[in-house]
């Protein structure tokens, strides 16, 4: 019989496709939910975490693709069924606490600069009187500074402070100021580079070429295929151990004096593009990664026990 996968999506769209068919080729049969169509039950003789379709069995593990946005209390929800499945020794890829960890951008820079990785100047704060002197001292001492949400991906909501006038529209993200220090890359237009990392593995990494300072694919930058640069690949792979995940997207910058700084790690990372330069199966290694080392270790140890 095969095995049963959940993988968390509110779009599975081409990845969702990729990652099926790689479960399948290993004898999983996988299924898509929204996080938003779970729900705890805390009643005796049930199952307290509830999947649509998973209501009497849970599956042999999880795949987190998407976590939706929405209030405090939701997306709370939505970390408490990750917590709640990997409590319940469901496999949960990338768990509750990377996903945490990642998706607070404030917590990844402090978790990163404690590991004592090269990750740009960063203040966060409500106070707009601190915040302002904070980007006026830098302005006066040639540094731009960008300003982010402490949620958000794909470039939403970044803006990029260059002159004493932008400071009228420096505005807080609900209520919290997330300032860094722009980081002006090496050689001519802009550039920064996108490791996928697996199991504390660098496994791929491409160039991405943008339009402006802002190098997202999503946003029109180019992927170009370059050769893996041991230093780039170590900083990566330091980067997902200090956020604790399976796998990541870490995205390092150059720098005008050489240096390699993080400027960002994804724990839902997207790898159309980078697979549109590399020869390798992101799919495949994802869902091998996950049966070899949750599901059939589980297996075995369980085997070896009852024996």
């Amino acid at each position: 019989m095969s095995g049963r996968i959940v993988i968390f999506t509110d779009d599975p769209g081409w990845h969702g496709k990729e990652l099926t068919q790689a479960f399948a080729k290993l004898g999983f049969i996988s299924s898509f939910v929204s996080l938003t169509e779970c729900k705890l039950s805390i009643e005796p003789g049930l199952i307290p975490v509830i999947i649509p379709g998973f209501e009497h069995a849970l599956p042999d593990a999880v795949f987190v693709r998407g976590v939706p946005g929405g209030s405090l209390e939701e997306v709370v929800l939505y970390l408490d069924i990750l917590h709640a499945l990997k409590l319940l020794n469901v496999p949960v890829y990338n768990d509750g606490r990377a996903i945490e960890r990642s998706v607070d951008k404030a917590m990844t820079s402090f978790l990163l600069h404690q590991a004592g990785l090269p990750t740009p100047l960063t203040w966060v704060l409500r106070n707009r009187v601190d915040a302002i002197h904070i980007a006026e001292d830098q302005l006066k001492n040639g540094h731009y500074l960008i300003t982010k949400p402490l949620f958000g991906s794909q470039g939403e909501g970044i803006r990029r402070i260059e002159k004493m006038t932008d400071l009228f529209w420096l505005t807080p993200s609900n209520g919290v100021y997330y300032l860094q220090r722009f980081v002006h890359c090496a050689g001519d237009g802009f550039s920064d580079y996108r490791v996928f990392v697996i199991n504390n593995r660098a496994v791929a990494i491409m160039r991405r070429r943008g339009k402006s300072w802002l190098n997202n694919v999503s946003r029109g930058a180019v992927c170009e295929a370059i050769d893996l640069d041991p230093a780039i690949a170590d900083i990566a792979v330091k980067a997902a151990k200090a956020l604790a995940m399976d796998y990541a997207g870490v995205d390092i910058i150059q720098d005008k004096a050489g240096q390699y700084t993080i400027i960002e790690v994804n724990s839902i990372p997207a790898w159309k593009g980078l697979e549109s330069v590399v020869n390798t199966s992101i799919a495949t290694l994802l869902a091998e990664d996950l049966v070899n080392r949750y599901i059939k270790c589980v297996s075995h140890e369980t085997i070896v026990a009852v024996s």
